[in-house]
């Protein structure tokens, strides 16, 4: 016989997994509300539109983030995580654009969070030593009650430079089991795939999508056993 408490401690069995090669914003334009589903996703940077200026690069962003918001439904919620960049000597704030665009979307902020990339104090170059976590929703709401942390100290390891970390990963997908019935993550711009990893193996359903075949492949693939460690 099992002893008391030994099931809070058995892993859950891990979540189906699908990675699509498309184009995210035609991929989401094709679709209705992804019912029973949220979002954790990250929207790219500049670097990966040559052909913007950086006014032009603004524009797409927000209309993609406000695009990903009107996806997910009432019950569901649509987080990002956005670390700024440097261009030609000031900053961008990918924090300001996700915000801009949730209010186009008719969205509520439900939390901004700094997660630390690096020790408070460092000096970094090109990007801070911070990300943004910002979650929005149209119909969820939370108690002061459940409250978290505004700071987290570390994002984790990170699969890719451009990559969220799987601390960072798992407080997301982690405020979804808690705060809303949603039980698929979506990742629109997935990448290699940790935000699917990590929902995976918290028993969470999820979808990817992915422009670059090679980064598609390694997002079906990836599997990541620190994130059960860290549970």
């Amino acid at each position: 016989m099992a002893e008391h408490g030994e099931a809070e401690n058995t892993p859950p069995p891990p979540g189906r997994r699908t990675v699509e090669c498309a184009e995210a914003v035609a991929w989401l334009s094709g679709r209705g509300v992804l019912e029973g589903c949220s979002v954790i996703t990250s929207l790219p940077d500049l670097s990966e539109f040559p052909a913007l200026s950086l006014a032009e690069w603004k524009q797409w962003f927000i209309r993609a983030a406000a695009l990903v918001m009107a996806k997910v439904p009432p019950e569901g919620v649509a987080l990002f995580y956005q670390t700024d960049v440097k261009h030609e000597g000031t900053w961008v704030d990918k924090g300001y654009l996700v915000s801009r665009a949730a209010e186009e979307a008719g969205q509520e902020t439900l939390f901004h969070k700094v997660v630390c990339r690096r020790p408070p104090g460092t000096v970094t170059f090109g990007r801070p030593a911070y990300s943004h976590l910002l979650g929005f929703s149209r119909g969820v709401r939370l108690a002061l009650s459940k409250a978290t942390a505004d700071v987290l100290p570390e994002a984790g390891e990170v699969t890719w430079t451009r990559g969220m970390g799987v601390r960072a990963c798992l407080a997301a997908c982690r405020f979804i089991q808690e705060h809303t019935p949603t039980r698929t993550v979506v990742d629109p711009f997935c990448g290699h795939g940790t935000v699917l990893a990590v929902a995976n193996a918290l028993g969470l359903d999820a979808v990817g999508v992915e422009l670059s075949r090679k980064r598609a492949r390694k997002a079906r693939a990836l599997r990541l056993t620190e994130a059960l460690e860290l549970r």
